[in-house]
């Protein structure tokens, strides 16, 4: 990995830690303040515009990357072909958006919630490809400052309005700045770079039908993930109401927290995978299993430490969502799969099974949507819960059938003997929990609970004096 590369892995690994954690603090004070029902109409209407969101970008950001990183003297030529086929994305992203809420009979406020969030729809659209064109050129600080920037605008101006006069509106407006900013930040940079011009669409039918076909694979990712991500809400909100879905925000919330943790890692391991196929090929399996074997490491803790303390944690967003505690409980599940298919992602994409992964993802979506629309009228929002554990199950476990065409000599057996290890020590780390949080209360469980789990994994040897250099080597390839 390049100093350039190391660079800047640690730039965009350190803006979406602070992105993420001023989001998630951000987010609870709002719940705090606006309480369940208030919350729940917030949060759909964020879901809403991400969902469509996919339409806005149809995967074109991955495609201009790609090949500017390939030909970066195209750079103007290609920005300017995809800002002529997003101007109609725009129009039927927003449209769609919109007609999703009235079609789903959603009442006028939501409707009109979505209408302002729909503006923040199409900004971040079009800042992701202004960052994507500066990823092309291995520039990735401007996005990094504009992850934080961004969030911090949005933070301050929703802060503003929840001490002044707490509004919706003034909410979904703070979300529309933030987008704002990040694209005044993309776009000075891009025209610091290569001048104005470069913002001029222009539109090529030909080149406009290439370009669709090229980002297609990468559409129908983007769209497969945002559905099972946020459909759950859509469900909950039709067959219960909006005060569930405020309550299930919150568990959600700090669920999906923590999904940084792998994305940051994936994005070393990548390309490590990706040189050791074609180069030292015999390496792949050791490669995947210490994947798998960090993975295991941090999530195991992770889950069952939220789990531990699930009924206290949702109580930081107010006492109205002590109902989320027994939600959390079950979501919390989900990071288990989730942490362990991404090492398998990135196996199956630097193998060139991109293409079976896309249909796994598609399966699963069409089992989230199922098993949502049957648990959720008949269990409530821990019907979502569920549905959302089973779903991730089975792309994690669909995954796993495609490992050995890709690598012939991987054993399951070796990571199997892992996660049985990581298993017993978290439950150690649990049993010592819950015997000393009713002493010590449960903010001061937490580091007891990291230092009782870091002992039972050197007990149980699955943490030895040489696993920091083990772990480095994952990354050692393609340097």
């Amino acid at each position: 990995m390049s100093g350039l590369l190391a660079k800047n892995t640690l730039y965009l690994t350190i803006a979406s830690v602070g992105q993420k954690l001023v989001a998630f603090v951000y987010f609870l004070f709002v719940a705090r303040i606006m309480q369940p029902e208030r919350t729940g109409q917030y949060f759909l209407t964020v879901s809403i515009a991400l969902i469509f969101s996919v339409i806005a970008d149809f995967g074109m950001t991955p495609v201009v990357i790609r090949e500017i990183a390939k030909s970066p003297q195209e750079t103007p030529r290609l920005l300017s072909r995809a800002l002529s086929l997003k101007i109609p994305l725009f129009i039927i992203a927003y449209a769609s958006a919109i007609a999703a809420a009235l079609l789903l009979h959603y009442e006028r406020e939501v409707v009109m919630l979505t209408m302002v969030a729909g503006l923040s729809l199409i900004l971040d659209s079009l800042h992701l490809l202004f960052y994507g064109v500066l990823r092309g050129h291995q520039n990735l600080s401007i996005e990094a400052t504009g992850m934080l920037t961004g969030q911090a605008v949005t933070a301050m101006v929703g802060g503003l309005s929840l001490f002044i006069h707490p509004s919706l509106l003034w909410l979904t407006f703070a979300l529309v700045l933030g987008s704002a900013t990040n694209v005044t930040l993309s776009s000075r940079a891009l025209i610091a770079r290569f001048g104005w011009s470069i913002l001029k669409p222009h539109w090529n039918s030909a080149n406009a039908k290439h370009l669709l076909s090229l980002a297609l694979p990468f559409a129908l990712a983007a769209i497969f993930v945002k559905v099972y991500s946020y459909v759950d809400s859509l469900f909950i909100s039709k067959f219960i109401d909006t005060t569930a879905v405020g309550i299930y925000s919150i568990a959600y919330k700090f669920t999906y927290a923590f999904q940084f943790l792998p994305l940051a890692f994936t994005a070393g391991l990548y390309p490590s995978i990706s040189a050791a196929l074609e180069h030292h090929p015999a390496r792949v399996p050791h490669l995947l299993r210490r994947a798998l074997w960090y993975m295991m490491l941090i999530s195991t803790p992770l889950v069952l430490g939220l789990w531990l303390i699930a009924n206290q944690a949702v109580v930081l967003a107010g006492s109205a969502y002590r109902a989320s505690g027994p939600v959390l409980s079950l979501l919390v599940f989900v990071l288990i799969p989730i942490f362990l298919d991404f090492p398998i992602g990135s196996l199956l994409n630097a193998g060139n099974r991109q293409t079976t992964k896309t249909i796994i993802m598609g399966f699963t979506m069409v089992i989230n949507i199922l098993l949502n629309a049957v648990l959720v009228p008949k269990i409530g929002i821990q019907g979502a819960a569920i549905s959302a554990l089973l779903s991730f199950s089975f792309m994690f476990i669909s995954g796993l059938f495609f490992i050995k065409p890709v690598i012939p000599a991987f054993r399951f057996g070796p990571s199997l003997f892992d996660a049985v290890r990581f298993g017993i020590s978290g439950l150690f780390m649990v049993m010592v929990g819950r015997l000393l949080m009713p002493i010590i209360g449960w903010m001061a469980i937490i580091p007891v609970c990291v230092a009782v789990y870091i002992i039972a994994l050197v007990l149980t040897r699955l943490l030895v004096l040489n696993d920091v250099r083990k772990l480095k080597s994952l990354f050692s390839y393609g340097r």
